[in-house]
C-alpha cells in the first residue's frame, strides 16, 4: 500500500504537536510519507520532531534560527530552510494531506498554497476563514479540496452536520467553556493579569488560544468560520457557554433532534478525525466516562462581560473585510495585553474603536486587499495603544 504524504504546518504549537503524537501513535514514518514541517522560531522542538518523524523538509519562519536548526539537524539527511518564501514552498510540496495550524493571520498564505496543491487541508487555522473566508472556499471548490475542520467545535457540526438535508438544519450550536473568567464580575475582569489568562480550565492549548478563549474572541472567530464553513448566516448560529467542555457542539433540525459530539476535551479527537476521514483511525486519547459526570450544565453568555462575541458578530453581518479587521486588531490588542502595556477588558475596546475608526473597502478581490485590510487595522491598533486614547471611551 503506497503510504499518504502528510505534512504539518505549525508543528510546534498546540495542535501541531497533537498532530504529532496522533500520527507518531499511528506508526509515524513507518504509517505515513512525512513531507514537510513547519515552525515559527522554535528550532529545538522541529529538529526533535524531524528525527522522529523525517520528514523531507524542515522550515522556520524566522530566518535568524536557520543556523541553530541546520546544527541540529546536521546529518540527518533532512533538508532545512527558513524564511516566508521557504515556508511558501513547504505547504506547496505536493502532500496529500495538510494540517494547517499555523497560528494567527499569518496562516492564510500556506493555507491558500496547500489548497492550490489539491491536498486534503486539515483546517486549524481559524483564522484563514475569519480573514478571507469566501476566498479559501472559493479556491478549495475550484480544486475540489475537501476542507476538514480541526477545531473543535466546526469539527464537531462537520461529523453530525447532514450536507444531504441542510434545508432541514434549524440552527448550529457552538459551545464554549466560558474561559477562566465564566463567574467573574466585571470589577473582577479588570485586573486580571496574563498569567491568569493564559491558564485555560479544560484545554490545553497555545497563548494565543488560551488568551482569545479568555476574551471569548476565540468563540467571536468560530462564530465566522462556522458562517463561512457550513454557509449558515449569522441568524442561524447560536452560542452556549457549557463548561464541561463535554458536548463540542451540535446541530439542530427541524423535526426538533439535535445531534451532538461528545468526547474528553482533546484536540488529538478532531486531529483524528480529520486525518482519518472519511474513515476512522484510533487515538489514545481518554474515553469519556458519562459516570464521571453528574450534570453538564448550559448557560447564555453574557455579552456585556464578553463584548468580544457581539463584536465578532457585527464584523459578520457586515461582511467585507471587516472580520479580518476585527481579527488584525485583536492580535495587536492580545500581543499588548500580554506585554501589560493595556488591561483585559480593553481588548475588546480596542478592537472595537478599530472597527469604528477603519476606512474598509466593499469587499476583497483578491489576497491583496485582505492583506492591506490587515495592516491598516494593524496600524490604527498600534496608534490607539501608543497614544493611550482609547481610553477616552
Amino acid at each position: 500500500m503506497v503510504k499518504r504524504r502528510v505534512s504539518i504546518l505549525g508543528s510546534t504549537g498546540s495542535i501541531g504537536c497533537s498532530t504529532v503524537d496522533v500520527i507518531s501513535y499511528l506508526g509515524g514514518p513507518e504509517t505515513f510519507d512525512i513531507v514537510s514541517l513547519t515552525a515559527g522560531s522554535n528550532a529545538k522542538k522541529l529538529a526533535e520532531q524531524a528525527l522522529i518523524l523525517r520528514p523531507d523538509v524542515a522550515v522556520l519562519s524566522d530566518e535568524s534560527a536557520l543556523e541553530d536548526l541546520a546544527a541540529l539537524l546536521a546529518g540527518s539527511g533532512i533538508d532545512v530552510a527558513a524564511g516566508d518564501a521557504a515556508l511558501i514552498e513547504a505547504a506547496g510540496r505536493g502532500a496529500d494531506w495538510v494540517m494547517s495550524a499555523i497560528a494567527g493571520a499569518a496562516g492564510l498564505r500556506p493555507t491558500l498554497e496547500v489548497i492550490r496543491t489539491g491536498a486534503s487541508l486539515a483546517l486549524a487555522n481559524k483564522e484563514s476563514m475569519v480573514c478571507a473566508g469566501p476566498l479559501v472556499k472559493a479556491e478549495a471548490d475550484r480544486m475540489s479540496v475537501p476542507i476538514l475542520p480541526v477545531d473543535s467545535e466546526h469539527n464537531a457540526i462537520f461529523q453530525v452536520f447532514d450536507n444531504t438535508q441542510r434545508e432541514a438544519i434549524e440552527r448550529l450550536i457552538l459551545t464554549a467553556s466560558g474561559g477562566p473568567f465564566r463567574s467573574f464580575t466585571l470589577n473582577e475582569m479588570r485586573s486580571v493579569t496574563p498569567a491568569q489568562a493564559l491558564a485555560h480550565p479544560n484545554w490545553s492549548m497555545g497563548d494565543g488560544i488560551s488568551l482569545d478563549s479568555a476574551t471569548m474572541f476565540n468563540k467571536g472567530l468560530e462564530l465566522i468560520e462556522a458562517a463561512h464553513l457550513f454557509d449558515m448566516p449569522s441568524s442561524k448560529i447560536e452560542i452556549v457557554v457549557h463548561p464541561q467542555s463535554v458536548v463540542h457542539s451540535m446541530v439542530a433540525y427541524c423535526d426538533g433532534s439535535v445531534l451532538a459530539q461528545m468526547g474528553s476535551p482533546d484536540m488529538r479527537t478532531p486531529i483524528a478525525n480529520a486525518l482519518g476521514w472519511p474513515d476512522r483511525v484510533e487515538t489514545n486519547v481518554e474515553r469519556l466516562d458519562f459516570a464521571k459526570f453528574s450534570r453538564l450544565d448550559f448557560e447564555t453568555p453574557d455579552e456585556t462581560r464578553f463584548p468580544a462575541l457581539r463584536i465578532a458578530r457585527e464584523a459578520l453581518e457586515a461582511g467585507g473585510l471587516a472580520p479580518c479587521a476585527m481579527n488584525a486588531a485583536k492580535e495587536v490588542a492580545a500581543s499588548a495585553f500580554v506585554a501589560k502595556k493595556i488591561g483585559f477588558l480593553d481588548l475588546a475596546v480596542i478592537v472595537e474603536q478599530v472597527l469604528n475608526k477603519i476606512n474598509l473597502p466593499g469587499k476583497a478581490t483578491d489576497i491583496n486587499d485582505i492583506l492591506a485590510a490587515d495592516c491598516e487595522a494593524r496600524r490604527i491598533a498600534a496608534e490607539l495603544i501608543a497614544s493611550g486614547s482609547y481610553r477616552q471611551f
